[in-house]
């Protein structure tokens, strides 16, 4: 289960299985998510806003369109069908009480059960939970091996892995990077920032922009690699991901010092963040590939994109609702961006996506055709 403080920053619920609402035909998982808010497809609001706004005046809600959120909208080549093109999209809506009337807290999970009970699961494919993804576990440490009290430490010694982390010395040469006539490989991460590093300078790139418009976040001020204590100032502890952007661009540098780094800012100084901001991010750097891949000189070339950060959604298998975000990995994949995803770090087999999009073992139907490169999962 997350962390209260992980949760009650995006208004965050835990969905139990033995007590949440259920429909038949459905098996249900746990996973968290933003309680007062409703994913939707673009493409689909006229057939589907009416079922859920039937079940949310049930309830006693309304349903609103987000004016904090830009719906977006992206063509790219059909992962089935590479030589045709598909729009996807995204809208999302806000759950609230009807004025004037009492009712139980707005709860995008019982709305969404309602609308499926209604109009049939499939009515409603493609409409989701907005998700809560981390980049590292912000989970509670099981009770049978948390610290004694007697023997807490003082927050400043805290152990690696109670939210504060082991100091490093290196001494050694920095990744030696060759003299390269021809292309680069760029690899590209959506993650916390990059913080300034000598191994780094000149290696990271973090101005590309689409239109002119910025992608994630760019107020210098909320930068955790520059102010890696913004949640609770003066604790004794950093903040639980500072520092993991460039964790992540070190790793990409000495394991291919060639290689030009692409950083954007998506994920904020306490780790959890709504899986509607990753997939509004992930259009715009998906939209700059397209452009690349039709010839553009407005593209952006990118051979490989990390994404190291998931969820894990409420059905065993891979569903209906998540089929949006599959396809714009796939897409990715068909023009030529290997996408490499993070299988996690919470001890556990049950699959975490996007990671899990990867090609199963023993699983023909997981196997990309092939037009596409595989979604490749690390552990």
């Amino acid at each position: 289960t997350p962390s209260r403080e992980a949760l009650s920053q995006l208004f965050g619920r835990v969905l139990d299985p033995g007590t949440a609402m259920q429909v038949k035909g459905l098996k249900t998982r746990p996973t968290a998510y933003v309680g007062h808010r409703i994913l939707v497809p673009t493409e689909r609001l006229d057939d589907v806003l009416p079922v859920l706004q039937e079940a949310a005046k049930f309830k006693g809600w309304t349903l609103e369109s987000d004016p904090d959120f830009k719906s977006w909208r992206l063509t790219v080549p059909d992962p089935d069908q590479p030589d045709r093109r598909i729009t996807l999209g995204q809208a999302r809506y806000l759950i609230d009480i009807i004025p004037g009337q009492t009712s139980s807290s707005p709860d995008a999970w019982v709305l969404l059960q309602l609308a499926r009970a209604n109009s049939g699961i499939d009515a409603l494919r493609g409409v989701q939970l907005d998700h809560i993804v981390t980049p590292t576990p912000l989970y509670e440490p099981h009770p049978l091996y948390e610290p004694h009290p007697l023997y807490e430490p003082h927050p400043l010694y805290e152990p690696h892995g109670y939210r504060n982390r082991t100091p490093v010395a290196f001494i050694g040469n920095p990744p030696r990077r060759r003299k390269i006539k021809t292309l680069r490989p760029i690899v590209a991460i959506m993650d916390t920032g990059v913080g300034r590093h000598p191994w780094l300078d000149g290696i990271v790139n973090k101005t590309v922009t689409l239109d002119g418009a910025p992608i994630g976040y760019t107020d210098p001020s909320t930068d955790s690699e520059e102010h890696p204590d913004q949640v609770g100032p003066l604790d004794g502890g950093l903040d639980a991901t500072s520092g993991h952007g460039t964790f992540i661009a070190g790793l990409i540098h000495q394991a291919c010092p060639d290689a030009d780094i692409l950083s954007w800012r998506l994920i904020p100084s306490e780790g959890p963040l709504a899986e509607s901001e990753v997939m509004a991010t992930l259009a715009q750097v998906i939209e700059l590939v397209t452009r690349y891949f039709d010839g553009r000189d407005d593209g952006q070339r990118i051979d490989v994109l990390s994404l190291s950060y998931g969820f894990f959604h409420e059905t065993a298998a891979d569903t209906a609702s998540e089929l949006q975000l599959r396809t714009m990995l796939r897409a990715l994949s068909v023009m030529g961006t290997i996408v490499v995803c993070a299988a996690g770090n919470e001890a556990t087999a049950r699959p975490r996506y996007p990671a899990a999009f990867g090609p199963w073992r023993n699983d023909p139907a997981a196997v990309p055709s092939v037009s596409e490169l595989p979604i490749v999962s690390v552990g």
